[in-house]
């Protein structure tokens, strides 16, 4: 999905809460900042250290105190880890992520202070005086990039594993953290949270192992139909539980004629209910939705569709848990069965 349209899905679902490398490499500098770090020093890492993203290459000389987040969902990542950002953007949409449950007791009321929504509020950032700002879910173009570096160091987006700086598609969360967390000296903690969320799908599957092998259609509304595929971190979140991939549909959009390509074992939609989503009388013949295998996330304003959206390893194992009895009653074979929507 091209940049325009990813923000405007971002726009419309929330978002939470989704390029040419820089010829030297950005270096961090002792912080100047006279007020006082609600950050926690990192400590275990070993700097400096030199991380690779779209945008080119950062050296971080030392552990980073004063960090601010400038994406999607990296705040989660930050706080995986166990530290604490001093800036964050604020999400698009309508979900209170202050309030997130998988955060509990590690977002102030209110949230942290903001650095901007739709677009970066350069001000805001510079004055928080960070010594890192990490943007490996945020789009950065390299305009922002050039912006943001003359305030501090800076990471830009992740780059998917396998692929190319230039690519456009959104790195796993697994990569991302791991990016992260390379950038934090947080490396060890950052393979241990892998290996929790992976046990998390994996009992997800060994209890339920008709998932595997089904080919699920994971599909956002926003004025058009828009198939998210693995290189979107909600659709990877289906395939994570066994489910194959509808290689049959183009994540740029579908027209209404094809609409029946999303006809297949499992289809989840995002941001229609199951009313409105009939109320299209192709939509509404589909065997997927005439059989209760239909999955409905109609707000993006809920507890799931936040952690679907974050999809971050603190959020990913309160979605599977949401997530794991609905996909089973859209799996288990009896039209009576109507998956719960989430």
């Amino acid at each position: 999905m091209h940049r325009r349209s990813f923000l405007a899905a971002l726009a419309a679902s929330g978002a939470l809460t989704t390029l040419a490398a820089c010829g030297a490499d950005d270096t961090t500098t002792e912080g100047s900042a006279a007020a006082t770090s609600s950050a926690a020093p990192t400590g275990g890492g070993t700097f400096p250290v030199t991380v690779e993203h779209k945008l080119g290459s950062t050296t971080v000389e030392q552990a980073p105190t004063r960090i601010v987040t400038v994406g999607y969902n990296e705040e989660d990542f930050v706080l995986a880890l166990g530290l604490t950002p001093v800036g964050t953007r604020t999400p698009l949409g309508s979900y209170d992520a202050a309030k997130r449950p998988w955060a509990a007791g590690k977002v102030p009321a209110g949230g942290f202070p903001s650095v901007g929504q739709s677009e970066l509020d350069f001000e805001a950032i510079a004055a928080l005086q960070p010594d890192l700002i990490i943007g490996t879910y945020a789009y950065l173009t390299e305009a922002d990039y050039k912006t943001l570096t003359a305030i501090a160091p800076t990471i830009g987006d992740a780059i998917p594993e396998g692929q190319g700086a230039d690519s456009k598609a959104a790195a796993s969360w697994q990569t991302e953290l791991t990016v992260i967390a390379r950038a934090l000296g947080k490396e060890t903690e950052a393979a241990s949270l892998v290996d929790e969320v992976d046990a998390d799908f994996a009992d997800a599957v060994a209890a339920h192992p008709g998932f595997k092998g089904k080919t699920v259609s994971v599909v956002l509304f926003n004025e058009s139909y828009y198939p998210l595929d693995s290189t979107d971190p909600r659709g990877n979140f289906f395939l994570q539980f066994g489910f194959e991939e509808n290689t049959a549909v183009d994540p740029a959009g579908l027209s209404e004629e094809q609409v029946p390509l999303l006809d297949t074992d499992v289809l989840v939609v995002l941001g229609r209910s199951a009313a409105e989503f009939a109320a299209n009388p192709v939509a509404a013949a589909l065997k997927v939705v005439t059989e209760g295998r239909t999955v409905y996330v109609p707000t993006f304003d809920t507890d799931f569709a936040g952690a679907l959206g974050n999809s971050s390893p603190i959020s990913l194992p309160f979605a599977v848990e949401k997530a794991t009895p609905v996909l089973a009653a859209a799996t288990d074979g009896d039209p009576a069965t109507v998956p719960a929507t989430l």
